[in-house]
């Protein structure tokens, strides 16, 4: 069977995920030793403005820019932020998408530091999610990442997921996109807080109906652990798998701690300090 990762990068008018992208392959290849391949929109992009760095991707996968985005505010750390498009429509139809057999479906902002993601594809379970994930600052409420709402289900995260083409899990990416389609529907149904559409939820939701609407075992658990920090924390540097961040401070909203962490998988939730990182690399 062909292994291999899928990134999805859909540029927004100041976030550049396909230079996530490009980044991320580099370090698939570094520490997993697998092929990666691209979903994007913007095809003509990659090739003007990253052609000496399209080899790194396995394969090149176009689709529509289908306008079916919505809005959210992207934080630059404590002090800034904006409104802009927020492009994540495309993840439920990964299962079509992928050349691959076993597919490592990654968030371009989850920085792969490890080879722990490996034992996705000698484990028998064929749909893996991370739903347990660690807040670098160690002090924020993590209820919103615990449940999806007030009367649940468990929260998992769609940043990392793994799994095989079965026949099951294509039956589990089809009602992925039947929850996205009727979005509204079941934001009113499992009393989401938000208007936005969020890939987490939706998975969430499709893994509680094939639980049967209870807490069972239809998708295992993401080797290792994920780390993550919010768009309200700045990474500031990078250096092969050592990464150094400022993390608010609890209790002061104007004030950061610094924090290291090497050799771990880390979801940097903040954009905008990734790609300076990258650039700055």
């Amino acid at each position: 069977m062909n292994q291999g990762v899928v990134l999805i990068a859909r540029n927004n008018t100041e976030i550049d995920y396909i230079k996530q992208a490009i980044f991320l392959a580099k370090r698939v290849r570094k520490y997993l030793d697998l092929p990666t391949s691209l979903v994007t929109d913007n095809v003509d992009y990659l090739y003007n403005t990253y052609k000496n760095s399209v080899d790194v991707f396995d394969k090149i996968i176009q689709v529509d820019n289908d306008k079916k985005y919505s809005y959210k505010k992207y934080y630059d750390g404590i002090f800034a932020k904006k409104q802009l498009e927020f492009k994540n429509s495309n993840r439920s139809s990964v299962y079509d998408l992928s050349p691959y057999d076993e597919t490592l479906l990654l968030d371009t902002d989850f920085v792969v530091s490890n080879d722990i993601l490996n034992e996705c594809f000698v484990q028998q379970k064929d749909l893996l999610l991370y739903k347990d994930a660690f807040d670098l600052s160690g002090w924020r409420d993590k209820n919103e990442f615990t449940f999806i709402s007030e009367i649940g289900p468990t929260f998992y995260w769609a940043t990392c997921i793994f799994f095989r083409k079965t026949e099951l899990n294509k039956t589990f990416f089809d009602l992925v996109s039947h929850i996205q389609e009727y979005y509204p529907h079941y934001r009113n149904l499992y009393k989401l807080n938000t208007n936005v559409f969020r890939n987490d939820h939706a998975f969430s939701i499709a893994i509680h109906i094939m639980n049967g609407y209870t807490n069972n075992n239809f998708a295992g658990t993401m080797p290792g652990t994920m780390y993550y920090c919010t768009d309200k924390d700045v990474l500031i540097d990078l250096k092969d798998d050592n990464f150094l961040f400022l993390i608010q401070k609890r209790n002061e909203s104007n004030e950061y701690t610094p924090l290291r962490i090497k050799g771990s998988n880390v979801h940097v939730i903040n954009k905008y300090s990734l790609n300076r990182i990258i650039d700055n690399g």
